[in-house]
């Protein structure tokens, strides 16, 4: 996997669990749930004996997880990450020395950095990602909304206090790739071999991170003139906003359309809060997307996409919140 690919993955996966285990029995069930809870991803820790062996026989047994090394702190622990599969290399804190290390070995490589120093030297090794560790602790989104302006050209991934509750303070700014956090496997659930309660956790952190809900419901008009006054019609009823647009009129949350769009009976909208990141989790279920219906902001972003399929004649589509 290359640079591009691999941050393009982390982007849309949004969630990263950091995994410290004791037992290597526990590597392939621990993945299996997380797989399950809409999180095929881990940065399996080299705090402990069994992580070398983790990451080997998750890469083996468990393909479509991606997974990576984290704590690696010197040149051994680099050599026998890439060696058992790592698909990428973290450490806490920024060493000059092993970053290049491991830079040099084509290995993708996140240091943990916490000041503008660290950033900067690891810029000059040519990373524009870089993990942010510990972030609750080092001042938080506020701190990085700060850093973005004279470092216009830096990502990162915070780590370090990161929790479903203040999640999203962090995603939802443009320009943080990911959050890792240990939320969702902490060392007392693994030790019960509580798969299934380590699923849910992570369902619930995918939902809070999608953040689904109803934004809007289209319906067929015609033609403009019946569009409009079925808008201003639901407007003087319950008192909703109007707003005139070049293909529909707007009710509130109603969409009065003048032209065809998908859907026999008309189509509901539903909001998330990063469209390319929901049309990367929805599609881990199978749910297929009409790209030819796909449309995109001045910045190539994904803003709206229609889902395949007929729902009791209507259509569904993302739009961006």
């Amino acid at each position: 996997m290359n640079m591009d690919s691999y941050y393009e993955k982390v982007h849309e996966l949004a969630i990263i669990p950091v995994v410290v285990l004791d037992d290597v029995a526990d590597a392939k069930p621990l993945a299996d749930a997380l797989v399950a809870g809409g999180m095929p991803s881990a940065e399996v820790t080299f705090r402990t004996a069994a992580g070398e062996e983790a990451i080997r026989r998750i890469s083996a047994e468990v393909p479509e997880m991606l997974v990576g090394a984290g704590t690696v702190l010197t040149k051994d622990q680099a050599d026998r990450a890439i060696a058992a599969g790592s698909q990428f290399i973290v450490s806490p804190g920024f060493n000059p020395e092993i970053t290049r290390y491991v830079i040099d070995k084509g290995a993708l490589m996140m240091p943990g950095t916490a000041t503008p120093g660290e950033m900067e030297q690891a810029m000059s090794m040519g990373l524009n990602v870089l993990k942010f560790f510990p972030a609750e602790q080092n001042g938080g989104v506020a701190k990085l909304k700060a850093l973005a302006g004279p470092y216009t050209g830096l990502r990162w991934m915070p780590t370090g206090g990161v929790n479903t509750k203040n999640m999203m303070d962090y995603l939802n700014f443009d320009r943080i790739v990911a959050c890792g956090g240990t939320w969702m496997v902490k060392k007392d659930l693994i030790d019960g071999q509580k798969w299934d309660e380590i699923t849910a956790i992570c369902k619930e952190a995918v939902q809070t991170m999608l953040g689904f809900s109803l934004h809007h419901v289209g319906i067929p008009c015609g033609d403009a003139d019946k569009a409009a006054s079925t808008a201003k019609a639901i407007c003087a009823l319950f008192g909703f906003p109007c707003k005139t647009g070049s293909s529909s009129d707007f009710a509130g949350p109603v969409e009065c359309c003048k032209v065809t769009f998908p859907g026999e009976r008309g189509h509901i909208a539903i909001g998330v809060n990063n469209v390319e990141r929901a049309i990367f989790h929805l599609g881990l279920q199978g749910v297929a997307f009409d790209e030819s219906t796909r449309k995109t902001d001045e910045k190539g972003k994904t803003k709206a996409i229609y889902v395949q399929g007929d729902f009791g004649g209507f259509a569904i589509h993302l739009v961006q919140k």
